[in-house]
């Protein structure tokens, strides 16, 4: 999504604006070359304004409105900086009358504009709070670079036209280092952030172990002179077992862990972080890394452990998109008090300067770089001291961490959130029941965005409940307290586990359904958990239960979700030709019905007669799943009572939510952290934690060889 525009591109883009300003009054023309730089000049600033207070916003919010304007803000930034910078290069500088304070040839107000160089520098640096726009922006880092190189190339040959000796042109130097050094940041942590960067920061320094020929000498060397020789094994981690801490966490032997403030968390998530960051470059944790994290985690309450999650996200976030890496480094510190005080001194220098010979536009223009510029260092100041790297630095040092605390209370905000804690949900049926033609649809047509619309129209946003962290967390943690083996091979169950625990599968209909494909059972239990739903005899016995119903929903519906907005987080399949399919049968059906609500339309589905199977009537031409779901939901309700039936569908969901987490790719869950995080994203780090991943293999624990002559 990086852009930079080469002269070449620069030069087409002038020849272009010339030509059409042709058709345009003269006077118009006169005014517009007037005042163009100036207006890209300050659009350049409103656009860094834009970008530094919303840039951290998108990780907060799961609304397309704010994402839509930081996308348009991000991509006109570095295009209207480099257009202004090529205007300035073709400007010229040559005075055509006397200068009223200088003896010099160079027009006083090409020296002023060229003085607006620096800070185009400056805003192509880019802001802290946001770097790349996605992933794929920090694997274009080279084509950045080069960028760097051709605008400060541009820039200096600005400032080379337009060097008189001045102060004017003395007060540029300063402002042409300061602008380097935040282009330069941009470019770095672009390249750090990279996939092939990023894997190699992490590859632990080169091993060769015990030195093997060594010691086979002085083994055989032994068993030559007649002893008997034996190799035993010290010291070692016995593979594919927990540590002891696991093994007691049902007996509540160990006490629980609860991390309440911000102060204990931040540290805690930071260590994570530089452990777990690994799954983001396809590395394989250890053994030491699993037990250490399960030590915590199966012996902390689910608030705490989803907490430490969304701080440990919060950075991963930070990592991928913005300069907090190298901004709160001690290289990072230097550079940027290098830049703050150079713009400073500038403004006040510029204060004092004689400024007679330039006109008085100008002037205030360049007012408004420089002020800007320095309030937008002073916001990016107090981001920096308000952000979890600044507390994991103070929260060393207790006395300046309360000193810090009493001017800025955001740091001690422990309820503040690092991630949007929603999940969206999309229902089947609703979307039957509401297929109406939306507005301006020939419109939507023209633009083409008529099928992107269609299915954000249907869906809605819910809160991410306790209760629903607290039924995902327990069931991850029961899981986890079996051996390694078998926490891997929980990541490959995708429901069967739960319905052959409960011995559901010796009933036919149960069994077909593990032989699904995923996004095929998906449909089907989603259907199937709404029919049970809106059942009239299926009502609470308390509220237990009433939460496992909830629960059961919410997942439900946000799985359908992913089927149909984000398939890319899913394995490969045709969910989205199936729920077409299913939604036009669906839909078919209540209208020859003229139904109104979905409890009317559940009661009439599970009405229909289903003792010849659907696929004997429809074949497989159409790949709907509406009546096969029908013939499971009665199964349910046939074969256990309301309480077990929740009990059944809630475990059944969640091990249907962890296959997907586990399967879905790293790149895919770090992209979701740009659009207000995942409840996805967060169960897949959590399963890590816990031990239930693949990217987890060792043979055996760190052993040390001893020889043992007798």
């Amino acid at each position: 999504m990086i852009h930079f525009a080469s002269p070449a591109i620069t030069g087409l883009v002038l020849t272009t604006k010339r030509n059409t300003m042709q058709i345009f009054p003269e006077k118009a023309r006169e005014l517009w070359n007037q005042y163009e730089l100036r207006a890209l000049v300050l659009t350049s600033l409103v656009l860094q304004i834009i970008l530094i207070l919303i840039g951290n916003r998108r990780k907060l919010s799961s609304t397309n409105k704010i994402r839509v304007l930081l996308w348009l803000a991000y991509l006109s930034a570095d295009s209207v900086a480099t257009v202004s910078l090529g205007i300035l290069s073709n400007n010229q500088g040559e005075d055509t009358s006397k200068s009223r304070d200088t003896n010099s040839t160079i027009d006083p107000n090409y020296v002023i504009s060229a003085f607006w160089a620096p800070f185009l520098l400056l805003h192509l640096g880019g802001p802290d709070t946001i770097t790349a726009y996605s992933l794929e922006d920090n694997e274009l880092w080279l084509r950045h670079l080069l960028g760097l190189i051709v605008q400060v190339g541009v820039a200096f040959y600005v400032f080379l036209r337009a060097w008189n000796s001045s102060t004017m042109s003395l007060l540029s130097v300063p402002m042409f280092v300061a602008g380097i050094v935040k282009f330069g940041e941009r470019t770095w942590v672009l390249r750090s952030a990279s996939s092939e960067h990023f894997r190699e920061s992490m590859l632990p320094n080169p091993d060769p172990g015990p030195n093997y020929a060594r010691y086979m000498e002085e083994y055989c060397a032994k068993k030559e002179e007649g002893f008997h020789v034996k190799s035993t094994i010290i010291d070692a981690g016995k593979a594919g077992q927990n540590p002891r801490i696991s093994n007691n966490t049902n007996k509540n032997t160990t006490p629980t862990i609860v991390v309440h403030s911000t102060e204990e968390i931040v540290p805690k998530a930071h260590r994570f972080f530089l452990v777990f960051r690994r799954l983001c470059a396809d590395l394989i944790l250890s053994y030491h890394d699993i037990t250490r994290s399960r030590s915590f985690f199966q012996n902390t309450t689910f608030d705490s452990a989803f907490k430490v999650i969304e701080f440990e996200l919060g950075f991963m976030y930070d990592a991928f998109y913005t300069k907090a890496v190298l901004i709160h480094s001690r290289i990072g510190i230097i550079l940027r008090c290098v830049s703050f005080s150079l713009t400073v001194l500038v403004l006040i220098a510029f204060v004092f300067t004689n400024k007679d010979a330039f006109l008085p536009v100008d002037v205030v223009i360049s007012y408004v770089l420089l002020v800007g510029a320095v309030v937008l260092e002073i916001y990016a100041v107090i981001i920096m001291l308000s952000s979890d790297w600044a507390i994991l630095r103070l929260s060393k040092h207790k006395s300046v961490y309360s000193v810090v605390n009493r001017f800025f209370p955001t740091i001690r905000a422990d309820k503040n959130r690092r991630w949007s804690n929603k999940m969206a949900q999309y229902n089947l049926i609703s979307t039957c029941l509401e297929n109406k033609p939306p507005k301006c649809l020939i419109l939507q047509k023209v633009f083409f965005v008529d099928k992107i619309l269609e299915k954000y129209r249907h869906m809605y946003v819910k809160e991410v409940s306790p209760d629903l962290k607290e039924l995902v967390f327990k069931q991850l943690n029961e899981k986890s307290s079996s051996d390694f083996k078998s926490c891997k091979e929980f990541c490959r169950r995708r429901g069967d586990h739960v319905l052959k625990t409960e011995k559901l599968l010796e009933n036919v209909i149960f069994g077909k359904t593990i032989e699904l494909e995923f996004d095929q059972s998906i449909l089907l239990w989603h259907i199937a958990t709404d029919l049970c739903y809106y059942s009239g005899n299926d009502h609470p016995n308390n509220q237990g239960d009433d939460a496992n119903r909830e629960s059961c929903k919410l997942l439900s519906d946000y799985m359908l979700y992913l089927v149909v907005v984000c398939p890319f987080m899913l394995p490969n399949g045709i969910g989205q030709i199936r729920f077409q399919d299913t939604c036009a049968e669906a839909a078919e059906f209540f209208k020859e019905r003229v139904v109104h609500n979905k409890k009317e339309a559940c009661r009439m589905l599970t009405a229909v007669s289903t003792e010849v199977p659907p696929s004997a009537v429809k074949g497989d031409r159409s790949k709907s799943v509406l009546f096969e779901a029908c013939i499971v939901a009665k199964a349910l309700e046939e074969s256990m009572g309301a309480e077990k039936r929740w009990k059944v569908l809630s475990r059944l969901w969640v091990e249907i939510l962890s296959y997907a987490a586990n399967q879905c790719g790293w790149k895919n869950h770090a992209q979701q952290l740009r659009r207000g995080g995942e409840l996805l994203t967060h169960v897949w780090l959590l399963m890590a934690h816990l031990g239930i991943t693949e990217q987890f293999q060792i043979s055996k624990g760190h052993a040390r060889a001893k020889l043992i002559v007798q």
